[in-house]
Order: structure tokens, then C-alpha cells, then sequence
């Protein structure tokens, strides 16, 4: 006769599915034919994951367990082990730049190796120097580079040095920006565009690898400390940081460094032995080699906004929100702020939330995000504050201060 939910009942799958204990949960991969073909992209890094992610969820479980917010049944909705994944998978493809030994085992030889690009393009060369003047001798290659409209990638060990290396740069007049772990995915997406959009010449970070920076325009790579044997200055690492500059035909990459570790050797070895193949390729067939060319990804306003979702702004409603040169958003946005605290100061409430809204706008297109129309977010100011909403277009009757639904005469 009655009916209700339990929150967080799926702990306890195995009961209702009926599963022993310690069996494995079912899983989509249970779902497909067996003679399904798994993908697995950069590999290196996805197959470590399945281990860590059983592991993971096992140490959180236990812990809940053992001090009783959870029943010991809730340790068998898990991910699956890794014995239980490799069981459900008979044929897979391993794909990456620096497969690691478990994919070299599986493979049995049977290796594939896609050198030659399109484009003609060849790894870049590497180039050692010493530590000792590495932050003034990469001043000098970020100038030569800003000067020919080039853009450059460095990557440093810690945190404070990128941003002591930043503000460094940036009172010696570089355009320079720092790109840290803080920053989420839109903000990543914008300082990635601005960077290609030429806002700033040099981009600082300290782990690069995973940021997805497939950038044309950057000719150099600078990896800083490169000698500080550690997971970021591994020969996979190292591979993957060195493939930065391969999509410029004047790709480059200097290693600071006092000695030459193992890995620095092995990632130098293989990008030599890479290089060589693809520039024996290009001169047998004729190949000028030519930078990737890749639009700027600029999702503002250009064939994003359609009548489908009626709580975004339109092409119409947006025309004139962005100046004609994206250089100039912070200083329009800086002038409508001092606007709209005018406007306040002088009680003009309506006309600064109208500001308000103005200035989010400008700052989603900046980001490439759609804004709502100016009466989605009235709506959804009243929600917030308590207040009934109107159906759109209805019209409040009487004074914001009188009785409701009394009118002037």
C-alpha cells in the first residue's frame, strides 16, 4: 500500500541481484557479444586506472565499514577487479604514443606503429642545455618566439616556481599566463584559445600532459629541472611532452638539464629514431613538410544559438554584446562594472541588475557559453528569493509596493 525510496540502497546490489559473496557486480561489458572489440586510447594511462579504481573504492569501503556506516554486503558493489576485466575482454586495441610494457606484452608483436603524419611534419629536435641560466635563456627563446607569432609551452616541477616564474616574466613584460590544477575545464578551454588567439605568448604549467594542449601555433616546448628523474621526467612523460611541439614545422624542445638521466636518453632516443623515419619518408615521396592548420575554436555566437532550448539568448538579442576585438573584453567589462556600481549608488537597483546581467553574458560568450535570455533569469532570481514566477510575457499588475492586483487610476 505504500511506496518509497532508500537513498544509497545500491551498496547492497549483491542482495538484490543475488550474487555470493566476493562475486563481481555486472557491468556493461557483461552487456556485449562476446566477440565484442574493446579500444582502449592512451592506453598507457587508461589500463593502470581499471587496478586503481577497484583498489580505490575498496579502501574507502573498508573504512566505512569497519566503523559502521556501512554493512559488509556494500564491499561487493565495487568496480571490477583487474583479473575480472581482462577475463571479459578477448580481443582489444591498444593505442599510444608510449605504450607501457603491459600493452607490449598483450600484443605478442603484433605492433602497429603510425610515425608518418599527413602533414608531412616530423618530431621536433631536442635540444640539452644547462640548468644554471635556464630561466634567462628561456626569456630569450619566449621573446625570439612572441616575436615571429609563435607561442610557447613550459613545464616546470612545482607550483610555486610556475607562478614565481609567471610573475617574473610578466614584470619583464611577457605576456605570459600560469595554468594550474585550479582552473576547470571552460577556463582551460579559454586560456587554450587565447593562447592560439595570441593574448599571451607563453603558457606555464606544471604537468602539461594532461591538459590535452594540441596546440599548432607552439613552436617551442620547454621542460624546466628535466634532469629531476620522477614521474613528470619519465621517458613516457618526457615523450608525451616533447610530442607538444610536434605540430609546427618549427617545432623545437629544450631539456634544462645538468646531466643526461636515463629517461631523458631513452625519450631522446626515440624521438631521433621517430624523426628519422619521417624525414626519410618525406624526401622519398617529395613531402613539404606544412604546420597543422586548425581553426580557432571560438563557440560564441557563430551557428550555437537555435531555437531549440527557448531559455537561450538568440543571435538577435546578443548582436553587439562582444566589441569586434576579443582584446578588448576585460576593458568593456571593467567599464560596465564601474557602470553598474554607479547605477547602485544612485539606487538605481533595476538598471545595475540589468548591468549584472550584461556583464555575465559578455563573460559566458567569452567563454563560449550560451547566456539565457535577460527573462529566464528574472524567473529564476524570483525562484531563488522565494517568490512565485510568472508564466513568460505575463505582466505584473499594480505597484512593486501596493497591494497585489491593485491598479493606478
Amino acid at each position: 500500500e505504500q511506496m518509497g525510496f532508500c537513498s544509497g540502497i545500491e551498496n547492497y546490489s549483491r542482495h538484490l541481484s543475488g550474487r555470493s559473496a566476493g562475486e563481481p557486480p555486472p557491468t556493461l561489458l557483461d552487456y556485449f557479444p562476446k566477440d565484442f572489440l574493446l579500444a582502449i586510447d592512451e592506453s598507457h594511462q587508461s589500463i593502470p586506472q581499471i587496478g586503481a579504481m577497484y583498489r580505490g573504492d575498496r579502501s574507502r569501503k573498508e573504512t566505512l565499514v569497519e566503523y559502521g556506516f556501512r554493512l559488509p554486503s556494500a564491499l561487493d558493489n565495487r568496480p571490477l577487479q583487474f583479473g575480472e576485466f581482462e577475463r571479459l575482454v578477448n580481443q582489444a586495441i591498444y593505442v599510444s604514443a608510449t605504450p607501457a610494457e603491459y600493452e607490449l606484452q598483450k600484443s605478442e608483436g603484433v605492433i602497429v606503429e603510425q610515425i608518418i603524419r599527413p602533414t608531412g611534419l616530423v618530431d621536433p629536435q631536442v635540444e640539452v642545455r644547462p640548468v644554471a641560466q635556464q630561466v634567462d635563456d628561456l626569456l630569450e627563446e619566449v621573446r625570439k618566439r612572441a616575436a615571429a607569432g609563435q607561442r610557447v609551452l613550459v613545464t616546470t616541477l612545482t607550483k610555486r616556481m610556475a607562478e614565481d616564474l609567471t610573475e617574473y616574466y610578466a614584470d619583464l613584460g611577457v605576456r605570459v599566463r600560469y595554468m594550474h590544477s585550479d582552473i576547470d575545464t571552460l577556463e582551460r578551454l579559454a586560456l587554450v584559445r587565447d593562447l592560439r588567439r595570441g593574448l599571451f605568448d607563453a603558457l606555464i604549467g606544471i604537468n602539461l600532459l594532461r591538459e590535452g594542449l594540441d596546440i599548432p601555433e607552439v613552436s617551442l616546448v620547454a621542460v624546466l629541472d628535466a634532469d629531476k628523474e620522477g614521474f613528470l621526467r619519465s621517458s613516457v612523460s618526457l615523450i608525451q611532452t616533447i610530442g607538444r611541439a610536434a605540430r609546427n614545422v618549427e617545432g623545437r624542445v629544450i631539456l634544462y638539464a645538468d646531466t643526461v638521466t636515463a629517461s631523458m636518453k631513452a625519450a631522446i632516443e626515440e624521438t631521433e629514431r621517430r624523426r628519422a623515419k619521417q624525414v626519410a619518408y618525406n624526401k622519398e615521396h617529395g613531402i613539404t613538410a606544412q604546420s597543422v592548420k586548425r581553426a580557432i575554436l571560438d563557440m560564441a555566437i557563430h551557428a550555437v544559438a537555435s531555437g531549440a532550448d527557448d531559455a537561450l539568448a538568440g543571435k538577435e538579442e546578443l548582436a553587439g554584446y562582444l566589441p569586434e576585438d576579443r582584446k578588448d573584453v576585460p576593458k568593456m567589462i571593467a567599464q560596465l562594472e564601474a557602470e553598474m556600481r554607479a547605477k547602485a549608488e544612485e539606487l538605481d537597483f533595476e538598471g545595475a541588475a540589468m548591468l549584472r546581467d550584461r556583464i555575465q553574458a559578455i563573460k559566458d560568450l567569452d567563454l563560449g557559453i550560451m547566456p539565457k535570455r535577460p527573462e529566464v533569469l528574472k524567473q529564476e532570481a524570483r525562484a531563488a528569493a522565494g517568490l512565485p514566477t510568472r508564466p513568460a510575457g505575463q505582466k505584473r499588475r499594480g505597484r512593486p509596493n501596493g497591494r497585489p492586483g491593485s491598479q493606478r487610476r
